[in-house]
């Protein structure tokens, strides 16, 4: 179900480093029935420092419905690796609890899930010239909901619909660390 894209920086992906990646994120799997083929993209970095070297691993799975993010660093790369795995299983745990008990309460149906697309945007000299454009189809759901999204896929807004008003809202992660919402009328 899952391919992957295994990439080094300041280190040789060898086919046991590779092995042991797929072998890692493949537990991911299990929670997912019927997904269409996605590429996993791992990014392995190696920091030699004189005192001591780090190794920071970094993956991202976007998925149909759900964009699937972490990074761990650790001195071991295979450490690092175990870490963003143990991670990326908590959020998939936490994303599934939250959405079954959100639609068992308002009966929404959760098979008909938008794409959420992760995209950085790139850093330019003039900053009102659009250099990328995103399309999005909105998924009622509620703050608490859109909340949850946001944080997992480690953005600092999120646009929804208001399952309650069937308007467009945002959450947004405020400067105190809390959150605010912007609704439409």
């Amino acid at each position: 179900m899952f391919k992957y894209n295994v990439r080094g920086e300041n280190i040789e992906v060898t086919e046991p480093i590779r092995s042991y990646a797929e072998k890692k994120l493949g537990r991911l799997e299990k929670y997912f029935g019927n997904v269409p083929e996605t590429t996993a993209h791992v990014n392995l970095k190696v920091y030699p420092f004189p005192a001591e070297k780090s190794a920071k691993v970094e993956v991202t799975v976007p998925l149909p419905f759900l964009v699937l993010r972490a990074e761990e660093t650790s001195n071991d790369l295979y450490g690092s690796i175990d870490l963003v795995v143990d991670k990326l299983e908590r959020q998939v745990r936490k994303y599934k609890t939250k959405i079954h008990r959100k639609s068992r309460e308002r009966g929404f149906d959760i098979g008909n899930e938008p794409n959420l697309i992760e995209e950085k945007m790139e850093d330019d000299e003039n900053p009102l010239e659009i250099v990328r454009t995103k399309r999005l189809s909105l998924k009622p759901m509620d703050s608490e909901e859109a909340v949850l999204q946001m944080n997992m896929l480690g953005h600092n807004f999120f646009i929804f619909e208001d399952a309650e008003t069937n308007g467009t809202s945002i959450v947004y992660r405020r400067k105190d660390g809390k959150f605010g919402l912007i609704e439409t009328d």
